[in-house]
């Protein structure tokens, strides 16, 4: 019983082995600023991922000193789709919005 439990597991360990690696991707374009009060930057790559953001200070010098953050994502699904991703976060979270996502 033992001997069948140590070859099912050494197949399935070949099997997963010897699936092909998905390829890496390479950079297409890398973009960034910044600065004292801000940032920007963009990202695209070969497998269809891109970044776009950009990020300010606010309420410089005060007690409520904060960074606020605005970007978006893209990228393509294991079902050949591109999803995007569209967010905002700042004093009131992380806030993000895609046509794929619920809505609450």
């Amino acid at each position: 019983m033992k001997f069948t439990v140590v070859l099912a597991f050494a197949a399935l360990f070949a099997v997963a082995m010897a699936a092909p690696a998905a390829p890496e991707a390479t950079v297409l374009r890398s973009e960034s600023d910044v600065g004292p009060e801000g940032y920007n930057y963009a990202l695209e790559t070969s497998d269809g991922t891109s970044k776009q953001e950009q990020g300010q200070l606010k309420n410089i010098g005060t007690e409520n000193e904060a960074i606020a953050v605005k970007g978006t994502f893209s990228y393509v699904g294991d079902d050949g789709q591109i999803y995007t991703v569209n967010y905002i976060a700042d004093e009131n979270g992380f806030q993000p919005s895609g046509a794929h996502l619920p809505v609450a």
